[in-house]
């Protein structure tokens, strides 16, 4: 996908949005976990023009597309799903510097308050919440008898997914800290193989972290800093606020 930047203005090939602040490569690459079937996901936040913010119709929240995939947030639902501890959106912030693809200087800022985004129980509850989602899924896909190589490559992603969010979950909830990139991507392939030849292999990986949280002491504090994330929402709106002539 080719990008072109001017100014705050990023154009992509096949769809035109406007102002991202920040956007990069996410998903099974940024984990080093791809393969050469593996899709390139992108993940992004845009700010809409703050005097269309002002109408009956609200602009639309969110821009994904399966072509390239990707998937934009506006600045305020972006604020909104990271302030309640989402493992996806999160990650845009905790990148490592080679992945992003458009970074502006309000997406520096947000980079920058990227801790103050964090609390314990908010982080403990979706990184555990997601990776008991993926358990389900393979549950209910092995309950299902789906037999044959797609079906076992996807019960594979899931029981990655559900080591990763586990992991990076207690990491972020104990250190204050994310690593996107996994220490050792053959342990997680190794870990997906057995678990979709039969998902009760995962479930002794997942009421180990259940534990873990429970008896650790977090590093987050209990709630966000919301006023930093409104801080900067609102010098998001500033900036891009063009007063239409009268």
């Amino acid at each position: 996908m080719r990008v072109r930047h001017s100014g705050e203005r990023c154009i992509m090939t096949r769809r035109t949005v406007n102002n991202i602040l920040l956007s990069g490569v996410v998903g099974s690459t940024a984990y080093g976990l791809a393969h050469e079937d593996s899709d390139v996901d992108r993940l992004g936040v845009f700010a809409a023009p703050t005097e269309s913010l002002h109408g009956l119709h609200a602009p639309k929240e969110s821009h994904v597309s399966t072509a390239p995939d990707r998937t934009l947030h506006e600045a305020a639902k972006w604020c909104r799903l990271a302030l309640g501890g989402n493992p996806t959106v999160m990650e845009l912030v905790w990148l490592p510097d080679e992945l992003y693809e458009v970074r502006t200087p309000l997406g520096d800022e947000l980079i920058d308050i990227r801790t103050t985004l964090l609390s314990a129980r908010r982080v403990r509850d979706a990184y555990l919440g997601y990776a008991t989602q993926q358990f389900r899924k393979l549950q209910n896909r092995f309950a299902a008898d789906e037999h044959g190589t797609p079906a076992r490559r996807r019960s594979a992603k899931h029981a990655r997914h559900l080591k990763r969010l586990c992991h990076q979950g207690y990491e972020l909830y104990t250190t204050g800290r994310l690593t996107v990139r996994v220490d050792d991507p053959e342990e997680y392939r190794r870990f997906g193989e057995q678990v979709a030849a039969d998902p009760s292999a995962a479930l002794p990986l997942l009421r180990h972290y259940e534990s873990a949280f429970d008896r650790t002491r977090s590093a987050l504090p209990e709630q966000p800093d919301e006023s930093a994330a409104d801080a900067w929402l609102r010098r998001v709106r500033a900036h891009f606020y063009t007063p239409e002539a009268a």
